[in-house]
């Protein structure tokens, strides 16, 4: 059963006679899923084979835009059309020019030591670059590459728009997907191993306060965005499921396979595509939030 409807107002969201349309085909380990509104594309990572690709809706091509991705996981564009993207192999944050020809790293130590492996990434209608910092890229031999931490925790940090790298906070198990809400003043972050989604109020040091628990999950919480009306989707091992914005579940999409990230995507943000061993997509009735053009 593709769709399981826990409260009506799911139905309002998601259209549940909706087809799930293959899109791209014959992958594995695909993560770090989002639209590129500048190029009118899809781009992923294929973290097994440690690539980048690029999908056009109007061929249906699949073509690599990165290589070697230097195990690349989350992908956001920033205000000026730019991949900004996780290096589990380096736990670094880069930044490539949308031609492909231009790299640089933006952050890859705090405080004198490596970061853990950058996971998901997102920027603000501001500039600035907010990323999660788990262990997974130094603990999973598909992922990233085995070796001993240096940081001593895993945190969510901020790189100003002066280049500064902030430590937003830090008391997190494993930190993963993170999301703006509407308006930029709030934050969603998933916390994998305690299953919770947690919101904060972002200040204008851009340190995080608050950290209320807003969802308890059903499964190990991924990737989590939300829509226009602040709705929260979230990937769950595996599959989705979809809140209120006060935490009400909704209902549930089980995607085939295993999807471990999702984003909103087409010219109107009316499909949700998923990363799993095939990319998929999904006409939806709602709309993604758009935070900046």
């Amino acid at each position: 059963m593709l769709f399981e409807v826990k409260d009506p107002r799911f139905c309002e969201l998601i259209d549940t006679e909706a087809i799930l349309e293959p899109v791209s085909v014959g992958h594995k380990v695909t993560e770090g899923i989002i639209w590129w509104p500048q190029n009118n594309c899809l781009f992923f990572s294929y973290m097994g084979l440690g690539k980048v690709y690029k999908w056009n809706p109007a061929t249906f091509d699949t073509t690599v835009i990165k290589f070697p991705s230097n195990i690349s996981n989350g992908n956001f564009i920033d205000t000026e059309g730019r991949i900004v993207t996780c290096e589990h192999a380096t736990s670094s944050i880069t930044r490539m020019e949308p031609d492909g020809r231009y790299m640089k790293t933006l952050a890859s130590h705090y405080d004198g030591k490596q970061l853990n492996s950058p996971n998901d990434v997102i920027v603000d209608s501001k500039g600035r670059i907010w990323f999660t910092d788990p262990m997974y890229g130094r603990t999973s031999k598909v992922a990233g590459i085995m070796r001993e931490p240096e940081m001593g925790f895993q945190g969510v940090y901020c790189i100003d728009t002066d280049g500064t790298l902030i430590l937003s906070r830090k008391d997190f198990e494993q930190p993963n997907g993170l999301c703006m809400e509407v308006g930029e003043a709030t934050m969603l972050v998933n916390d994998t191993p305690r299953q919770e989604i947690r919101r904060f109020k972002v200040e204008e040091d851009a340190t995080l306060s608050g950290g209320e628990v807003v969802c308890k999950v059903d499964g190990r919480p991924d990737g989590t965005k939300i829509d226009k009306d602040g709705n929260i989707f979230t990937t769950a091992s595996g599959n989705m499921q979809v809140f209120d914005k006060e935490g009400t579940l909704l209902g549930n999409i089980n995607v085939p396979g295993q999807c471990r990230n999702f984003c909103f995507g087409g010219a109107d943000r009316v499909y949700l595509y998923f990363a799993c061993e095939t990319i998929y997509r999904l006409k939806i009735k709602t709309q993604g939030a758009e935070f900046f053009k």
